[in-house]
């Protein structure tokens, strides 16, 4: 294992990884704490902020070329937007007061929005998270 992999990648890697560290890290606690307290909306504030930002920021990567008739779309620029979509839908349930909907998308957006990503970020050979956990 090592870091050099990320410290030699571009800024919008660093601060994607950042801000999905901080998502993975908040996630879970979201999930098993008691919701609607005080700390649940600050902790979801926090990590509405780093999905948003890695989300951003995703779309400033572009560590694979792609072929012309592509375009700049991929599979994770497209999930990026669903996210962005999703966490407006599902602030917006919360305050309203929906809970069950607010419930229900933000529990989407922890198993597609991160563990999809996380999964191939670890997975694919190449990939700068592959590098840093198993080295060239």
């Amino acid at each position: 294992m090592s870091l050099a992999p990320l410290l030699d990648a571009p800024l919008a890697i660093q601060i994607h990884v950042a801000a999905v560290c901080i998502a993975v890290i908040l996630a879970p606690l979201q999930l098993i704490l008691p919701k609607g307290t005080p700390r649940h909306r600050a902790m979801g504030r926090v990590w509405v902020t780093a999905l948003v930002a890695a989300c951003l920021s995703a779309f400033f990567i572009l560590d694979r070329p792609l072929p012309p008739h592509v375009g700049p779309v991929s599979w994770l620029r497209l999930l990026a937007v669903l996210t962005l979509i999703s966490l407006w839908w599902a602030v917006s349930a919360a305050r309203r007061h929906d809970i069950e909907r607010h419930r229900r998308i933000m529990r989407k957006i922890v198993y597609f929005a991160l563990g999809i990503p996380l999964i191939a970020a670890f997975a694919v050979p190449g990939r700068i998270m592959f590098r840093v956990l198993f080295g060239s």
